[in-house]
C-alpha cells in the first residue's frame, strides 16, 4: 500500500512511463511472439554468448526482419540486452520463458482478455461486460458458459483460475478441517477440485457443491472419476436468487475466489442469504486475494489488472477487492470475522466468520 501513497516519478521519469503505457500493447505482443516463436528458448540455450539476428532467424525459421523488430522491442522491456552484435536473454526474458505464474498470466491475457479489453470503455460506461461479445453476443455473463469458451481461451481461463486457487488449497484446508466439519458446502465449486480434495483428505466428510447447474455438470465427471459419488454431491443453484432454497446442514460454508465475482451489493445479498440458512455454530470461510494485502507491488498491480477482466468480460461490476471492503460486506450481512489467516504464495487471505448474535 505504501507504494501507492506517494508520487513515484519525477517529471522526466513520468513522461517515460507515460510512453511505456501508451505502447504497452506492442511490448506485450512482441514478448508473446518471442515466446511462441521459440526465440526466448533459443537465446536461453545460448547463455551469455547470445546470438546474432541471422543465427536466431535461421534457428527459429523466421526472417531477420521479424527477429529484429521483436527483439528491438524486447530491449525496451528488459527482455533482452545487446552485447555487441549479439542479443542476450535478460532476467525478464527468462521469467517470460520459464516462470509458471508469468506463463499462466500471459496466456490468460492473450487468449481471454486481449481482444475483449478493447471494449473496456463501453463496459465502464454501461456497467456491462461489453467485451464478452467477442466470444458470444448473447452471453450476459461469462460464468454459465465457461465450458463453452473456444480454445485456447477455455484452457487458459481454467489454468489461470486453478493456478491461483490451487496454490493456497493445502494451507487453507489445514485451517478449515481443523474445525472438524462433518458437512461442508463448497459455494461456487467450479470444477469440484476443492470438494474432491477435502473429501479425499477426510473420509468422513460430506461435501455439497452449490453452483450453477452448468458448473455442477462440469464437476460431476471429476467426482465420478475420483470415486466420491457417495460423499460429494451437487446442488444446482443461482446464489443471486435471494428467495431460492438452500440446504442448511453444513458446518462450513466455503467460498474460494467466489465473492470477487460479484458487486458489493451482490456480495452482501449472497452472505445474507447464506446467513438465513446457516445452522447454529456453522462458519463461513472465505478465501480471497485482496490487493491491499500483497507483499509485493507487482502482485497488487496484477490483481488490479485482473479486476478489469471482471469489468470488461466476466460480469461488468465485480473485482478483486480491498480487504476493508470485504469486511464491510460481512458487517452489512450480519457477520463478524473471528479469525483471519494470511497464506503465503500469491497472497491469499482466509477469513473465518460467524453470524453476529441476534438482538432480542
Amino acid at each position: 500500500m505504501k507504494h501507492y501513497q506517494c508520487e513515484q516519478y519525477n517529471a522526466l521519469d513520468a513522461i517515460g512511463q507515460a510512453q511505456r503505457i501508451a505502447f504497452a500493447p506492442m511490448l506485450f505482443q512482441a514478448s508473446w511472439c518471442l515466446r511462441e516463436t521459440g526465440v526466448l528458448a533459443y537465446l536461453e540455450s545460448r547463455g551469455k554468448a547470445g546470438a546474432t539476428t541471422a543465427e536466431i532467424a535461421r534457428h527459429c525459421e523466421l526472417s531477420e526482419y521479424a527477429v529484429s523488430v521483436l527483439l528491438d522491442m524486447g530491449l525496451g522491456g528488459g527482455v533482452c540486452h545487446l552485447a555487441g552484435e549479439q542479443y542476450v536473454l535478460g532476467k525478464v526474458g527468462k521469467y517470460l520463458q520459464n516462470d509458471p505464474m508469468t506463463r499462466v498470466n500471459m496466456d490468460f491475457t492473450q487468449h481471454v482478455c486481449y481482444q475483449p479489453l478493447a471494449h473496456l470503455l463501453g463496459a465502464i460506461r454501461e456497467g456491462k461486460p461489453e467485451g464478452l461479445k467477442v466470444f458470444n453476443p448473447d452471453w450476459e455473463t461469462i460464468y454459465p458458459h465457461l465450458d463453452k469458451l473456444p480454445e485456447p481461451a477455455r484452457a487458459s481461463w481454467f489454468a489461470f483460475d486453478h493456478f491461483y486457487s490451487d496454490w493456497a488449497f493445502q494451507q487453507a484446508q489445514d485451517h478449515v478441517l481443523s474445525y472438524e466439519p462433518r458437512s461442508l458446502y463448497d459455494v461456487g465449486g467450479n470444477t469440484g477440485k476443492w470438494a474432491i480434495s477435502c473429501a479425499t483428505r477426510d473420509p468422513a466428510l460430506q461435501v455439497t457443491i452449490l453452483d450453477l447447474p452448468e458448473q455442477i455438470a462440469l464437476a460431476q465427471p471429476r467426482i465420478d472419476a475420483a470415486g466420491l459419488t457417495e460423499r460429494v454431491h451437487g446442488h444446482g443453484v443461482n446464489m443471486l436468487e435471494a428467495d431460492g432454497h438452500l440446504p442448511g446442514e453444513a458446518d462450513i460454508w466455503w467460498m474460494s475466489q467466489f465473492l470477487d465475482c460479484f458487486s458489493h451489493e451482490q456480495i452482501v445479498a449472497i452472505l445474507k442469504r447464506i446467513r438465513r440458512h446457516m445452522k447454529p455454530g456453522a462458519r463461513v470461510c472465505i478465501l480471497e486475494l485482496f490487493w491491499d494485502r500483497q507483499s509485493f507491488e507487482a502482485a497488487s498491480f496484477s490483481l488490479n489488472a485482473t479486476s478489469l477482466y471482471f469489468t470488461a468480460i466476466a460480469n461488468g461490476d465485480s473485482r478483486f477487492y480491498h480487504s476493508k471492503q470485504m469486511y464491510q460486506c460481512l458487517r452489512e450481512a450480519g457477520f463478524h470475522v473471528e479469525a483471519e489467516h494470511e497464506i503465503p504464495g500469491p497472497g491469499h487471505t482466509l477469513l473465518v466468520a460467524q453470524p453476529l448474535p441476534t438482538r432480542p
